[in-house]
């Protein structure tokens, strides 16, 4: 697969798409290019069950006619100027949008820096075979593990040129490697299933197949034989890390400025209000050397900078890009990402800031609790804040995770589970979504 990306041939199609749509009538518009590579191997039991591999390049224009805008999207080979006349034709009989238009010039990131974001490194489907197999084959050899779900590993490559009529050109690469496998222990109705994964954006920083292979057998046969616990109010919830993550997502889907405009979000007037237990923060970073999720320049060409989304508790910014910041009467932060013709606000690198507790002292400091390794369902609410999933995990009896257990249900409201939550001292910062153990007070279990 090869990995080359011709950044200097993309710039020039997508300015002369640019040019042309000036032609056909355009007041402003912006073209945007997105080229991607990937390969990826499936295995289980020993034997390959899938080989996959996919090459696509993507051309979105988006037009704008006064306050009307319209984009259309192509694969290569496509004659530009029929796109350019096309997109403007269909601009001049849209509905008036009035918050549609391009960033700003003052906004726009005229130097941007290199991020580190890409790796050259060719990797064989042969090595991406031999690692799955490898990883599986660690499952396996755990004491307990009586099958394997599957394994699998991946590496790819992408690229986006980004050019508008305010005269913004930029592109930027990345990589990214993965790897992951799912095991079983038990028999029959008593089966349980887990798993472990790395992704990365250099190969050389995946932790080893035979590590992760090795860590998901040991977290499957943990969970065999569970039970469920009695139903129970005020009850103290820890969160493992992955489904923390989770959690410290909801927190940015309701910071959305997207969501704010739709009054879709159940932190639409708490801005400047505290919304976090005080002294804690949620960052944001797009310009994070090797980064899961940095980006140089956002999907409109604006500059962004890390910001501290909450600070000691406080909500002092929403996710914008340009269109969502017009809507709400604010200028964006540079958290526009293209989805396929469309802007979005979104987050980067995000992550709930750690304290200084660490998972074991807070684990020891429950004398009844439950240790959440998974939640089910979509039991979420973002507008009224309402939370009830399905979950697994571990009880706690005086500071010791004691027995497995299933099949119970946690619940409460986000506003108030973000208020009672403590983070530890564990984050990992190699997600694009970082959080570390959180312990939430106050939680109604139903279960027996």
């Amino acid at each position: 697969m090869s990995s080359e990306i011709d950044s200097v041939t993309l710039l020039s199609r997508a300015s002369q798409l640019i040019d042309l749509a000036r032609k056909a009538g355009a007041d402003a518009a912006d073209a945007v290019v997105v080229r991607s590579r990937s390969q990826s191997v499936s295995v289980r039991l020993g034997k390959v069950e899938g080989t996959q591999s996919s090459e696509s390049d993507d051309f979105s224009l988006r037009v704008f006619v006064g306050n009307r805008v319209a984009s259309v999207s192509a694969n290569p080979g496509f004659d530009l100027q029929v796109l350019a006349e096309r997109a403007v034709a269909m601009a001049k009989v849209s509905p008036e949008d009035p918050f549609a238009c391009l960033a700003d010039d003052d906004k726009l990131a005229r130097n941007y820096p290199d991020l580190d974001l890409y790796d050259p490194t060719e990797v064989s489907t042969d090595e991406l075979r031999d690692a799955a197999l490898a990883m599986e084959e660690a499952g396996l050899a755990v004491k307990g593990v009586s099958n394997s779900s599957g394994s699998g590993a991946s590496s790819g490559m992408g690229g986006m040129v980004l050019v508008t009529s305010r005269g913004f050109e930029g592109s930027y690469r990345g990589s990214r490697f993965g790897r992951s496998v799912s095991v079983i222990a038990g028999e029959g109705t008593g089966m349980e299933r887990d798993y472990d994964f790395d992704s990365r954006l250099y190969f050389a920083d995946l932790d080893t197949p035979e590590d992760i292979g090795r860590r998901a057998g040991e977290r499957v046969i943990k969970r065999v034989n569970p039970r469920q616990v009695p139903t129970g109010k005020n009850v103290t919830v820890i969160l493992d890390p992955r489904v923390a993550r989770g959690f410290v997502g909801h927190i940015a889907g309701a910071i959305n400025g997207s969501s704010v405009a739709r009054k879709s979000s159940f932190l639409r007037d708490k801005m400047g209000q505290q919304v976090l237990k005080s002294g804690l923060s949620i960052t944001d970073d797009p310009l994070i050397v090797r980064g899961s999720a940095s980006r140089p320049f956002d999907g409109e060409g604006v500059a962004g900078e890390r910001l501290v989304m909450i600070e000691d508790g406080v909500l002092k910014h929403w996710f914008l890009s340009t269109s969502t910041g017009r809507e709400i009467g604010l200028p964006t932060n540079g958290r526009g990402v293209r989805g396929g013709t469309t802007v979005t606000p979104s987050s980067t690198n995000l992550a709930l800031e750690p304290g200084e507790m660490s998972p074991e002292e807070m684990i020891k400091g429950v004398k009844d609790g439950f240790y959440v390794t998974e939640v089910i369902g979509q039991g979420v609410n973002m507008i009224t804040g309402e939370y009830s999933r399905g979950a697994t995990g571990f009880w706690i009896e005086n500071g010791e995770l004691t027995f497995p257990v299933s099949e119970v249900t946690v619940a409460s409201n986000l506003k108030d589970m973000f208020m009672r939550a403590t983070p530890a001292n564990d984050i990992d910062r190699s997600f694009g979504t970082a959080s570390p153990t959180i312990a939430i007070e106050g939680m109604t279990l139903a279960g027996l």
